[in-house]
């Protein structure tokens, strides 16, 4: 965790340096990893941007953007309090969007008062009370964040945890372990070769006294490159089949957060199926719930006090997820791309509109590029990937310069 590339331990030291761990016995795992509460990665990134800022170097406009428009060759971003800002070029870094529930729940539960459709907004999980019988939506790592933050508010009532396949997120390896693998000496170009090298890397690892962790981080390290060599109908595959298992082992669950769910699955307070919502009924407050068990097709018939959707990223309302992202794709500049995970881009990470012609000055970065560039959900392939946008950005820039100073002068005199 580093905002630096080439200085992957800077976080380390700066919680070092401030002596930011002081109170939180638990932030040292057993095996000496640190894992620090995301409140305090967010003061360190403001404590690296917040210089540049003071000085005037970045102009930060606290605004939620309401309109992203071409005009006269550059960009006009209007804010909801008025503020417009113009540009020249324009990234858009926004990250991936929020989850999107089963439509069966948000016809039936839109208006219920602890219905919760994104538990990463502030004070999203106010409305729960202590008591609340509890149906969390998904069981990936924001599920996990989910238990543990209500364990943490002293809530006390049963939970229960569903997604179609019943996986958990995975926790982290004992003990710190070489990368192990090669994957790119000669990638794979079809999703079953890909699964197939993995599964005999983790053997093969495992004979050597080693876990799949070691493997799932060597496939991660070269996850743009395996991406690449595949064809898109491949990432297709890789997408529709890999995916879900592939994020379980990836997205891994702190220790901290990891004993709070293990806890309470062995006092019988949580409890989890792989099963799916078939039918949902608000009866004042309490909520009637269907769940069909995924493997058996056997029916359960529960009741709860409060819903909580933690399916993950809503990748197919991209579009629809801000009306001014929405608004450049009618006018041609934004599509979704092939592989349905992000925004289309090309390999210098700038926009693609739906016919395939690059936006001018207009670029990509985070999370949203991935279904160009693969792996770009963690920070580390996040900031690598940032800093390869602002060196296309520079380039762009120093190109307008140019032009500009080598643009003729008019004469004075002219009419």
């Amino acid at each position: 965790m580093s905002l630096f590339p080439d200085d992957p331990e800077h976080f380390q030291r700066w919680l070092q340096e401030g002596n930011a761990l002081e109170g939180d016995r638990t932030a040292v795992a057993a095996n000496g990893g640190l894992f620090p509460r995301r409140g305090l990665f967010g003061r360190y990134i403001g404590s690296m941007v917040q210089p540049f800022i003071d000085s005037g170097a970045i102009t930060h406009v606290a605004e939620r953007a309401v309109d992203v428009r071409r005009l006269d060759g550059g960009w006009v971003i209007a804010g909801e309090a008025g503020r417009r800002v113009e540009a020249d070029i324009l990234v858009i870094a926004t990250s991936h969007p929020s989850p999107l529930p089963p439509q069966a729940l948000q016809n039936a539960l839109a208006d219920h008062p602890r219905f919760v459709v994104d538990p990463t907004r502030p004070d999203a999980l106010d409305a729960i009370r202590a008591g609340d019988r509890v149906l969390v939506v998904g069981n990936g790592l924001t599920s996990a964040d989910v238990i543990a933050s209500l364990d943490l508010r002293g809530h006390k009532g049963p939970i229960t945890a569903i997604s179609r396949r019943g996986l958990r997120s995975r926790g982290h390896a004992p003990i710190k372990q070489e990368l192990f693998g090669d994957f790119v000496s000669h990638p794979s170009r079809t999703a079953v070769d890909l699964l197939r090298r993995v599964r005999a890397a983790i053997r093969e690892a495992e004979g050597e006294g080693r876990s799949w962790h070691a493997v799932i981080d060597q496939v991660r390290a070269q996850g743009q490159h395996l991406w690449r060599a595949m064809p898109v109908n491949e990432r297709r595959r890789v997408v529709r089949h890999l995916r879900p298992f592939w994020d379980v082992h990836r997205f891994r669950v702190a220790p901290q957060v990891e004993t709070v769910s293990e806890e309470a699955i062995r006092a019988g307070r949580l409890k989890v199926f792989a099963a799916s919502v078939a039918s949902v009924e608000a009866k004042g407050e309490v909520i009637d719930c269907t769940l069909r068990l995924s493997r058996s097709g056997e029916i359960l018939n529960c009741e709860f006090d409060a819903v909580v959707v933690t399916t993950g990223p809503g990748h197919r309302g991209i579009l629809s997820s801000q009306g001014w992202i929405g608004a450049l794709a009618d006018a041609g500049y934004l599509a979704i791309d092939a592989t349905g995970l992000g925004l289309a881009c090309n390999m210098v990470s700038q926009a693609l509109g739906a016919g395939g012609k690059a936006a001018p000055s207009l670029f990509i970065s985070g999370p949203l590029a991935r279904g160009t560039f693969g792996e770009l959900m963690g920070l580390p392939e996040v900031i690598e990937h940032a800093v390869f946008v602002a060196a296309q950005v520079a380039s762009e820039v120093a190109d307008y310069t140019k032009r500009k100073q080598g643009k003729p002068k008019l004469d004075s005199s002219a009419a």
